[in-house]
């Protein structure tokens, strides 16, 4: 989910059975009585194991608070805002969503805060797919005693797509409500306010066109119900039309750091830089939790999480990909690995940095920099590519648990190209693109960059160091240098263009092909948008994709995306891992779920005790 991807060590995101991907699709589709995908692959990995470790003698620490110790905190508590993982563990467990999905199932939803799940069957879907329909629960209070209204609801997510700030999650609403091609033109209100209504006890969603994964998209963290009258107290947007344009793409969102939800647990504090605490809602709807607090720590280096978690100061961490081997049959730890997932990392390349971008050095092709068109010469793009050792980073970085994917359309997805031809180490054509560059000046002149990771993701440092070394090796006037941004910094700069070659992950926000083309490739996109790539052909096709219910006929625009994507290399994904889960033995109630953001545990603490 987004940028929704923290750590890259895909723990999140995991998937139980990859076939129930598929089934999503395929259900939705079959509840609009669309044919469904006919072509489908699972990744070739063996089934999730668990280990039973030596139990541990120790006596259960913090026993009504759940820690877990993580490399980096949320960059927002706005629902509206978030699109990272840090930021969506936190608020899905603080806010409530209309429906959420069944436990591990991808394919199964079940209510919150409606009554029931709309399908065509009981009268909530209409028989064209352009209406659903959803009773509100009556009952339910939000953090502060305000009561769950209707107007709540009309209000959350027409506050959304009045805010639908740049690189935000808004457009997986604004596609089914709007329209694929409106969602990208400049709205008016009159679209947003005719799109969600309320009907007495029920809120209504319009569709501008049949789209299977909507149930899915209101089941994430993006469509939080929140307290009209407690938001326009902080500051949001009154609900009104006169001012609506008021409140658009704000440069800080109106609730960056306070919460009001409903859900099982509520905001104690957010100590910048240290930790975030949630407390229990003795209050909630569905009855108190088994945890009275959850914590979430900053503890960005691998040393100090591992001392904390064998002291049992900590109950769940991240553990870094080259140190996953340490903790295998140590006392007290429960190790579940093997997890396959709808996740990738990629390096991407910003083909208009921002001339004031710290990271480009004099800002010209003269050996002390890079200009802000650096990448937009694909020969450059090519050459990057070319010297990058696959290989070697997922052999020893990995150690064997990930493939590289050919493109975002990865494995477990319906119609990826499993032929689909991959970049591979080859540092004659990469000294070849790097000749061809510019004219041959970036040969002549040499050039000096800094390529981003996020702060204590070792995998993506790493991936920075080989880049550094081929490239380097090539021409004595190539300087590289590697640098790490904390993770809200990392994001913002993203945003902004002020990055130059930059290595992120992205995780599914729904089991779509649409949903990995439309951030890598669309002009639009969340990650295409920032670097500045845009091809008319490409938006044609995507829009095309997620239109089109002929099986045949996806397969060929996909294909034909796949391999634009490799001739145009606008990025370059570098590996799809299988995921890991490390936790105390004294932890319970955790679950694998596929579309969670983040760490599961925190997508759904209600379920997890200690004991």
């Amino acid at each position: 989910m987004n940028i929704r991807e923290k750590t890259g060590i895909a723990t999140s995101a995991v998937i139980v059975i990859v076939i129930v991907i598929v089934a999503v699709i395929a259900g939705a589709v079959l509840m609009l009585g669309q044919p469904t995908p006919t072509t489908t692959t699972t990744p070739t990995t063996t089934s999730p194991t668990t280990t039973s470790p030596t139990t541990t003698t120790q006596p259960v620490k913090n026993p009504d608070t759940l820690i877990y110790a993580t490399i980096g905190e949320q960059e927002t508590l706005d629902p509206a805002w978030a699109y990272d993982t840090a930021s969506s563990e936190v608020i899905m467990s603080v806010y409530e969503t209309l429906i959420s999905f069944d436990g591990t199932h991808t394919d199964k939803f079940v209510p919150k805060l409606a009554t029931e799940v709309p399908t065509v069957a009981n009268g909530g879907i209409s028989a064209d797919g352009l209406t659903y329909r959803f009773k509100i629960r009556s009952g339910v209070k939000f953090h502060n005693g305000d009561d769950l209204t209707p107007e709540d609801v009309e209000y959350s997510f027409e506050r959304a797509m009045v805010q639908n700030r740049d690189g935000g999650p808004v457009w997986m609403l604004l596609e089914p409500l709007i329209g694929i091609e409106a969602a990208y033109e400049p709205l008016t209100f009159e679209q947003i306010d005719k799109a969600v209504e309320v009907e007495g006890d029920y809120v209504v969603f319009h569709l501008a066109q049949p789209y299977p994964p909507f149930l899915a998209i209101l089941a994430q963290s993006w469509s939080s119900i929140v307290d009209k009258e407690w938001c326009i107290e902080q500051g949001d947007w009154p609900g009104t039309a006169e001012t609506w344009e008021n409140y658009r793409n704000p440069e800080t969102p109106p609730l960056q750091e306070v919460m009001n939800g409903t859900g099982p647990f509520k905001l104690d504090r957010w100590e910048h830089g240290v930790q975030t605490v949630l407390t229990r809602n003795d209050q909630y709807w569905g009855g108190p939790a088994k945890l009275k607090n959850v914590v979430i720590q900053v503890v960005p280096e691998w040393t100090t999480r591992k001392l904390m978690f064998l002291a049992g100061d900590a109950d769940i961490v991240d553990v870094p990909r080259p140190n996953i081997k340490e903790l295998e049959g140590v006392e007290g730890i429960r190790v579940t690995k093997d997890l396959p997932t709808l996740a990738v990392d990629a390096m991407f390349f910003t083909m208009n940095i921002d001339p004031n971008s710290e990271w480009i050095g004099s800002g010209q092709l003269d050996g002390n920099g890079i200009p802000p068109d650096f990448f937009a010469d694909k020969n450059v793009r090519l050459a990057f590519a070319y010297s990058f050792d696959y290989e070697a980073f997922l052999r020893d970085v990995y150690q064997g648990e990930a493939i590289q994917p050919a493109s975002p359309v990865i494995e477990g997805l319906s119609y990826q190209n499993p032929a689909q031809e991959k970049y591979h180490l080859d540092l004659a054509k990469a000294e070849q693109y790097f000749k061809a560059a510019f004219g041959g000046q970036v040969w002549e002149k040499g050039f000096k960059m800094t390529i981003l990771y996020n702060t204590g993701n070792e995998p993506r440092r790493i991936a920075a160091e080989i880049l550094k070394k081929n490239i380097e090796s090539l021409n004595p006037k190539f300087s590289i240098e590697v640098a790490a941004r904390d993770w809200g910094t990392y994001l913002k700069e993203m945003v902004a263009s002020k990055l130059t070659l930059y290595i992120i992950g992205w995780l599914a926000d729904y089991p779509d092909p649409h949903n990995f083309v439309q951030p890598f490739m669309h002009s639009a996109g969340a990650f295409s948008a920032w670097q500045g790539y845009s091809n008319p052909t490409v938006d044609d096709l995507i829009m095309q994709g997620i239109s089109e219910i002929d099986p045949a006929k996806r397969q060929q625009i996909y294909y034909q995306l796949q391999q634009i994507y490799h001739d145009d290399v606008p990025s370059v994904p570098i590996d799809q891992a299988l995921g890991r889960h490390y936790e105390r033995d004294w932890v319970h109630g955790w679950i694998y779920n596929p579309i969670w953001p983040g760490e599961p545990a925190l997508c759904d603490p209600y379920l997890m005790w200690k004991g």
